[in-house]
């Protein structure tokens, strides 16, 4: 970066929360774990009451030939529900699980014991290439918040970045952060948002680029996205935030900040993998009825039941979900 004044970014990272003090998700629950319980309200609602990984499971059949896959990995994997119907829809696959929390780890192997599952505890950013060689999914589901966030990186990144000078120095894997974010900016185009400067995704971006080198053929991942839309039909019952840049979300013991998934797309693109794009209700519909609009209309909900609701069914809209996948 000969001549560039180095930039005193901060980096946000969840790193020592998930290794030093995160005991339970119980107070940051996943659409995932909402769906796993049977008898969970939130399955009411839905068009096919099912676990949320059957109804991903069936999601993906529709353009993945699951079929043929015998390795899959998952990226912070939480309590293993996910995989655990994974594995049991399909008991042909082979399943590791990196995760960086050694409490939920824990967790995914009493889920899993009994499945083909191997796991691993360590940074997946500090996975070697060598092991992510071979897999025929991966699956990084509600997790993306949680890797590092670059603070305050000015909107001239983007300007900066695109001069032909820059783009010949970028490489891969470096140690130093504005030279990882430019790299970034550089090879895949990306846009900068409004604003002065913004939080990037640096983790994020960087978990998906390494499992596009990797030559993962088919990758899901999902997330509280900040570009997030609701259909026509719905506006006015379901109330997101979706300003175009990465947003803070506080959470007990740590921050997490919202995914700007344009950032992600072009990554996506620039390896060549086929995109499909979305809101979580293209897998999870809801069975839309007076009641359910009702309680949505409501300026607050009147008891904890519909707490929950409105929760689950804001989530349906405000998490997006990227499903790539390429020809071998």
């Amino acid at each position: 970066m000969a001549g560039d004044p180095r930039p005193s970014w901060k980096l946000h990272t969840t790193r020592e929360y998930h290794l030093q003090d995160l005991t339970t998700l119980g107070w940051e629950w996943t659409v995932c774990n909402s769906l796993a319980n049977p008898e969970s309200l939130c399955r009411k609602v839905l068009a096919r009451p099912d676990s949320y990984g059957n109804l991903l499971f069936d999601f993906l059949e529709r353009f993945l030939d699951l079929s043929g896959m015998r390795r899959i990995l998952e990226v912070g994997g939480g309590y293993g529900v996910l995989m655990q119907d994974l594995l049991g829809r399909h008991p042909g696959l082979t399943a590791l699980c990196i995760d960086l929390s050694p409490v939920l780890l824990t967790k995914q192997q009493e889920a899993l014991a009994g499945f083909p599952a191997d796991f691993r505890q360590e940074d997946f950013l500090e996975t070697l290439q060598s092991v992510l060689a071979g897999f025929d999914l991966a699956v990084l589901n509600e997790n993306l918040g949680d890797f590092p966030v670059v603070l305050d990186v000015p909107r001239g990144i983007a300007d900066t970045a695109r001069q032909p000078q820059r783009k010949a120095e970028q490489v891969p894997g470096s140690d130093d952060l504005p030279e990882r974010v430019f790299h970034l900016f550089a090879r895949y185009g990306l846009e900068a948002p409004q604003g002065l400067s913004f939080p990037f995704n640096l983790g994020a971006c960087e978990a998906l680029e390494r499992l596009c080198l990797a030559g993962v053929p088919a990758i899901f991942l999902s997330e509280h996205s900040c570009e997030a839309c609701v259909p026509e039909e719905l506006a006015g019952l379901i109330r997101i935030s979706a300003p175009g840049r990465p947003e803070r979300i506080p959470l007990k013991g740590h921050d997490e900040y919202t995914v700007k998934f344009s950032h992600l797309e072009a990554i996506a693109r620039y390896h060549g993998y086929r995109v499909r794009r979305g809101p979580l209700a293209d897998y999870l519909p809801v069975a839309w009825t007076d009641r359910l609009r009702a309680i949505l209309r409501a300026p607050a909900a009147r008891n904890d039941e519909e707490e929950v609701l409105r929760h689950f069914l804001e989530d349906l809209y405000q998490y997006e979900y990227l499903l790539l996948w390429k020809n071998r």
